[in-house]
């Protein structure tokens, strides 16, 4: 019982940490970084020095370059999201002297 016992706890010590890990994104490539780090330094931040509240500076950080990226201008070349274009299919029958089709003969 004792030996079943140690198994059990081994097996189930070196299970966990297995999955338990999982990288659900693709892993970035080394021009992904580069490209987020230059991002981030134009938007203030700069990773050389120190800095007290380092947290908080690279937070704000990625915030402005999100909404400087929601405020971009729409692409002009005809490919990607829809317009702000609001528009109606149509509309129904209006009910003045007018019977549905439903109605009986």
């Amino acid at each position: 019982m004792k030996l079943l016992l140690k198994i059990l706890s081994v097996v189930i010590t070196l299970t966990i940490p297995a999955v338990s890990f999982s990288q659900t994104a693709e892993p970035l490539t080394r021009e992904e970084v580069r490209a987020q780090l230059v991002e981030l330094e134009n938007a203030g931040y700069h990773p050389n020095r120190r800095d007290p509240h380092y947290p908080a500076d690279i937070q704000a950080a990625e915030a402005r370059v999100v909404q400087s990226e929601s405020t971009a201008q729409p692409s002009t070349t005809g490919v990607g999201g829809a317009n702000d274009v609001a528009s109606e299919s149509g509309r129904g029958p209006s009910s003045v002297g007018t019977r549905s089709i439903y109605f009986g003969r």
